[in-house]
């Protein structure tokens, strides 16, 4: 199986490239999801050729089209940064990115609400790094997240989730693009695209459903894009009591009235927050495994990423 590659900032790895010479190691990054992913490191300052240390720079002007600009001096670094991202992106399209973690607040590197000064020197949030918009501009399917807000348990599972779905779906591609590939595909990530929200979900099923109707290639175009659109919305308690629920809904015949009202409870106590989801979730998968209920054995949402990960033990 070919790695999962993701494109980090690498002062998030430890490297001594900010430009006051220090580094923004960050140990849930390195020490935990770095065992489950080859990290393709990108300093985008340091990588077009600037030194360590160097002087402190920020955005200005407008927010469609900022500046890098250097604070004491001003001398205009833009040409120098898009020329860079723009070969680099290029070089990284043979490499299969399934992310991207980038620097939160950084003028090259971050991802929203990066400070922008106007012509008197007010700065407002409201800009993202010049390397990453360029990015984000080139790979919109790419799943991209600051490392600051993968301190927010949500998002740090919604962001990992959605890396691992990409992944499968590289592999997918890989195998053959067939329309009984995709819908074996859909049918496994059905539970999962449900526990982002109905819309989505009920909309992806049309374009499988009508997958005769429409060329191969188009069919997989329109699907990913609905795909990682899905997934990018916001999970919460109430999507995946839903969704829970409609699991337990098919071993209702399996279950004890005793099992029955046990997982049920357990289902409430995650809705309530007074449980994290792998209490329900836990026991869910042990009546799944025990009556080999096939279909949902067979749903990614059970485990959409690696359990050593503990991302469920805190949402």
């Amino acid at each position: 199986m070919e790695p999962i590659k993701i494109l980090i900032s690498a002062c998030l790895l430890g490297e001594k490239v900010r430009y006051d010479g220090q580094h923004k190691r960050d140990a849930f990054l390195v020490e935990t999801l770095g065992q489950y992913v080859e990290w393709v490191r990108v300093c985008p300052e340091v990588d077009c050729g600037l030194p360590v240390p160097r002087e402190a720079m920020r955005l200005v002007g407008d927010a469609a089209a900022p500046r890098l600009v250097g604070n004491r001096t001003g001398e205009d670094f833009t040409a120098r940064m898009v020329q860079f991202a723009r070969a680099r992106l290029r070089a990284l399209e043979g490499v299969e990115l399934c992310g991207y973690v980038c620097k939160k607040g950084s003028p090259s590197s971050g991802m929203e609400r990066v400070k922008l000064y106007d012509e008197h020197g007010v700065p407002r949030p409201a800009a993202a790094g010049i390397f990453t918009r360029l990015f984000m501009e080139h790979f919109p399917l790419v799943p991209v997240e600051e490392e600051g807000r993968l301190q927010d348990p949500v998002l740090r599972e919604m962001f990992v989730e959605r890396v691992f779905c990409l992944k499968r779906w590289r592999d997918l591609v890989r195998g053959g693009a067939t329309r009984g590939r995709l819908v074996e595909f859909h049918t496994d990530h059905k539970m999962l695209l449900l526990a982002h929200g109905r819309v989505p979900y009920t909309a992806l099923g049309r374009l499988v459903a009508g997958a005769k109707e429409r060329p191969v290639g188009r069919l997989y175009d329109e699907y990913l894009a609905g795909f990682m659109a899905a997934l990018g919305q916001r999970l919460t308690a109430r999507k995946i009591t839903d969704v829970l629920t409609h699991m337990a809904g098919h071993l209702r015949g399996a279950l004890s009235a005793a099992e029955r009202q046990e997982l049920r409870g357990l289902i409430g106590q995650y809705h309530d927050r007074l449980v994290p989801l792998v209490a329900p979730l836990t026991l869910l998968k042990h009546h799944v495994r025990k009556h080999g209920v096939e279909y949902l054995a067979r749903q990614v949402f059970l485990d959409p990423h690696p359990v050593e990960l503990m991302l469920r033990n805190h949402v």
